[in-house]
């Protein structure tokens, strides 16, 4: 397969996990996600979770964050879902909001980690 039909095949988010066994070495992603407790459903919001847990994975796979920081980061943003998803309908908007802000602040530290590992993340 050359190198832009396996990327082409890897562009959807289901596949991201094995994506990751492909492209990568050591523990798949789907495995360390299996490894730091159970799976979330994470809905409409499951590209964007599911990009930003990639870029972390990238990072721990490189050793910029250990096994634990990564399963930490993983647990924090399945607990803030939760709470967002748990929200009584009248607090779901505050929450909502809440959950965007929270979210959006884990995608910057999960980038920021792989663009210390990944040189095609680094300006220039």
């Amino acid at each position: 397969m050359r190198g832009w039909q396996m990327a082409a095949a890897c562009a959807g988010t289901v596949i991201v996990t094995g994506c990751a066994a492909v492209f990568g070495s050591g523990q798949s992603f789907s495995a360390l996600q299996t490894s730091c407790g159970a799976a979330t459903d994470y809905g409409t919001d499951a590209q964007a979770v599911y990009s930003t847990l990639f870029d972390a994975y990238v990072a721990y796979r490189h050793g910029r964050v250990s096994r634990a920081q990564y399963c930490a980061f993983d647990n924090d943003i399945a607990s803030h879902y939760r709470m967002r998803t748990n929200a009584s309908s009248a607090a779901a908007p505050e929450a909502s909001h809440a959950w965007a802000d929270y979210f959006n602040a884990q995608r910057v530290k999960a980038i920021d980690w792989r663009a210390q590992v990944d040189p095609t993340l680094r300006g220039g």
